[in-house]
């Protein structure tokens, strides 16, 4: 593969497709506009993923496991000091993950089969906001499901319009929000 050391074509590629859909849209992925992103033949593209939808779902997982890793959702103290840390600098170093995702989201609205691909996704991070919610004792779905909802606004504002100021003041409020939330449950 021209222009990328060997055994990396499958990462460059991924990041290709995340670049791609993040500038272009979902329309704009093609083998041709990925391999030319990732400077290599289009080819590559079928050899690695065989299909377009084994591209997009195998683009998708690698967001969300960088995203889940880079959130710092979980907070290793008693309390909710660290939750979320990583928001701000997760959206700012690559805003392309997370606009990748958006796009697939807002897409899954006019594609149904993209819908379950995008719930699976969205459950990986509700998994994660539970988990770390019920590690403090805050076994409620109901509330995980509010402090994904409000997390994944804050970072799709972020994406959008880049106010990182916002972001960790928002990010904070909802941290101050949980621990209050938590003491009052035990009293």
């Amino acid at each position: 593969m021209a222009g990328v050391a060997y055994g990396t074509g499958r990462q460059a590629l991924l990041e290709a497709a995340v670049r791609v859909v993040a500038g272009q849209g979902l329309r704009g992925l093609t083998y041709r506009s990925v391999a030319a992103e990732a400077g290599v033949t289009h080819g590559s593209v079928r050899y690695h993923f065989g299909d377009w939808a084994t591209l997009l779902d195998a683009a998708l997982t690698y967001c969300v496991q960088r995203s889940v890793e880079g959130a710092e959702l979980s907070s290793p103290g008693e309390d909710f000091n660290t939750f979320a840390s990583g928001l701000v600098s997760l959206v700012a170093t690559d805003p392309d993950a997370q606009a990748f995702q958006y796009e697939l989201t807002i897409e899954s609205r006019r594609r149904p089969e993209l819908r379950p691909v995008m719930e699976r996704a969205n459950d990986l991070y509700r998994a994660a906001v539970r988990r770390e919610l019920a590690r403090h004792g805050l076994d409620d779905p109901d509330l995980a499901e509010f402090v994904f909802v409000a997390i994944d606004g804050l970072v799709f504002h972020q994406t959008a319009f880049g106010n990182t100021d916002r972001t960790e003041r928002a990010t904070a409020a909802l941290r101050a929000l949980l621990k209050t939330y938590a003491v009052d449950r035990v009293d």
